[in-house]
């Protein structure tokens, strides 16, 4: 029993030394994430932390006004970067039951918008396959769509990915041309595109979604948190925002 208990706090303490060299990692190249540590296993356990400031913020912002991946105005106060991956079950809680509201109480009155950026951090190709499909829809204005439709799809377990699926999930998204749908699936560029915004938030850090980080004050948020934390997330951005325009 000795032993045992010698070495279960020897293995808490190699743990905890692996957690805090990755936390003094993400610090020393000034990321987003100056939150917790970023692991392919805390974005399948949907791991969070409390929002948090980075030294600097290097979190991309785009205010493209015909961008796909965002939603809001491109003037509005606050930018809101999003990192989700489409075989992350946390980010599929999020999409389900909390964005909805913060679209209504948020995008759609002005305050914040809201930009996606996809990663291929836990299936791989798997889910590089996905955010290209969600970009092909994108492609006839229907990305948020067929985001949706695939983290619908998602309540119990991830289900498994063929081309007939994805299809299915643009009929159900309303995209228009499911001909040229189906032949951006094999976009070389699409594939591109969505192995740049991987190796983009790797290099600003964020290794878990979803995660979320404000682009001008670099607050951060991590996880499939509840509603009431998320408000108070852009409330407090909206009203730093608000301060640095003098209203």
């Amino acid at each position: 029993m000795r032993n045992l208990v010698v070495l279960l706090v020897a293995l808490v303490v190699v743990l905890g030394g692996v957690s805090v060299s990755q936390l003094v990692q993400l610090q020393s190249a000034e990321t987003v994430g100056a939150a917790a540590s970023a692991t392919g296993a805390s974005a399948e356990a949907g791991a969070s932390a409390q929002p948090g400031e980075a030294g600097s913020c290097p979190a991309p912002e785009r205010r493209e006004p015909n961008d796909p991946m965002a939603l809001g105005d491109v003037d509005a106060p606050v930018v809101i970067a999003e990192w989700t991956d489409f075989r992350c079950p946390y980010c599929g809680v999020f999409s389900r039951d909390t964005l909805p509201t913060l679209i209504e109480e948020y995008v759609d009155t002005g305050k914040v918008r809201l930009e996606v950026h996809d990663v291929d951090f836990i299936d791989g190709d798997v889910s590089a396959r996905v955010a290209v499909a969600a970009r092909a829809a994108g492609e006839q204005d229907r990305y948020f769509e067929y985001l949706f439709e695939v983290y619908d799809a998602m309540h119990q377990e991830r289900p498994e990915i063929t081309d007939s699926l994805l299809v299915d999930y643009a009929k159900q998204a309303g995209v228009p041309d499911i001909a040229r749908f189906t032949a951006d699936l094999d976009s070389s560029e699409l594939l591109a595109e969505l192995r740049a915004s991987s190796a983009q938030a790797k290099q600003l850090g964020v290794g878990s979604v979803p995660f979320f980080a404000e682009t001008d004050g670099c607050q951060v948020l991590q996880g499939a948190q509840p509603i009431e934390q998320f408000r108070g997330f852009l409330d407090s951005a909206v009203a730093a925002a608000e301060q640095g325009r003098g209203e």
